[in-house]
């Protein structure tokens, strides 16, 4: 035990912590913030931190699914053909990439870009829901359908594709399937959507861990500072919630997770200036979320003028942030 305890256990315990905060403060966030922050805090290999935030993630995301399956809460035939799509290609993805890379200095590479992809993504889609939720708002909103007819095709290949990023990078379980199950089932009621996505998260998030661990290994020295620190500080977050702002904490995060994703890039070796460039690749990072800052209002302001809403006003962020979803991503 004395061999565990560590500088980096407690780095590792500290950000789990703080991530953990985050995530039951927003319901969001928990794969897309911690897979970066313990690659920048540089305690691991990129594959060895996937495999531990995943196991993590399982350990955790199985309580929530319970809950809301006592709540009755799922939509057990939608979950049915999630899982359909996405545990395969969980569990092939990094058979897949570890099959085509056998370079471990390629493989680091480009398990960051992969992320940086990620993250990116993982930003867009909250701003997409963001459009969905205020076009479903000013158009009154449709009849909830609990049990909708299942599109068979379009809902295994958005669990396939959901599994196979989940399995690669560890993100985008919450956000990448979320925002495709709110656009091809729009009725479907905010509790039956966060239920049936926790159920099918359970087994997407255990069969990407179980492939990375056989693959890579699991470092228990990463885990166990991880899960001590995430677990209390997700209870923490939960119960400060109802206190806290929740709005200007997302649009933060989604001003990290661009950020996050740009550095990864150039972390990948996408190095637009030339190599060597660090300080003006640092100062892009800071020019990215800077802009980000001043702009996205401005933006958001005439997206909701173009949608026959005033700039600004009702129905505001944390309004239509309340309207169909509130979740870990």
């Amino acid at each position: 035990m004395a061999d565990l305890l560590t500088g980096q256990f407690f780095q590792i315990l500290t950000a789990g912590f703080l991530v953990g905060i985050i995530v039951g403060l927003t319901g969001m966030g928990g794969g897309a913030l911690m897979t970066p922050a313990l690659i920048f805090l540089g305690v691991g290999q990129t594959a060895a931190i996937v495999t531990v935030d995943l196991t993590a993630a399982a350990i955790y995301k199985t309580g929530g699914a319970i809950t809301h399956w006592r709540q009755g809460s799922p939509n057990v035939r939608l979950a049915a053909y999630l899982i359909a799509g996405s545990v395969p290609m969980a569990f092939l993805g990094p058979w897949l990439l570890n099959g085509l890379i056998d370079d471990p200095a390629q493989l680091e590479n480009t398990l960051k870009l992969c992320i940086g992809i990620a993250l990116l993504f993982a930003a867009s889609t909250y701003a997409l829901r963001l459009l969905i939720n205020m076009r479903r708002v000013n158009s009154g909103g449709g009849e909830p359908d609990a049990n909708p007819h299942i599109r068979l095709v379009p809902t295994v290949l958005v669990g396939a594709l959901g599994g196979l990023l989940v399995g690669v990078t560890s993100v985008g379980s919450g956000s990448v399937i979320m925002i495709a199950l709110l656009m091809l089932y729009p009725g479907l009621p905010a509790v039956k959507l966060v239920g049936t996505d926790l159920m099918q998260a359970v087994p997407l998030v255990l069969a990407a861990a179980l492939s990375n661990i056989a693959i890579h290994g699991l470092e228990w020295d990463l885990l166990f500072p991880l899960v001590l620190g995430s677990v209390p500080g997700t209870v923490l977050g939960s119960r400060l919630a109802p206190r806290v702002a929740q709005s200007i904490i997302r649009r933060g995060i989604v001003i990290v997770l661009t950020m996050s994703g740009t550095a990864l890039l150039f972390k990948a070796g996408l190095h637009p200036y030339g190599e060597g460039q660090d300080t003006l690749e640092a100062i892009t990072v800071a020019v990215v979320g800077l802009v980000m800052l001043l702009l996205v209002p401005l933006v958001w302001g005439l997206l909701r003028k173009q949608n026959g809403l005033p700039m600004f006003g009702a129905p505001t962020v944390a309004e239509l942030e309340r309207t169909p979803l509130h979740r870990r991503g």
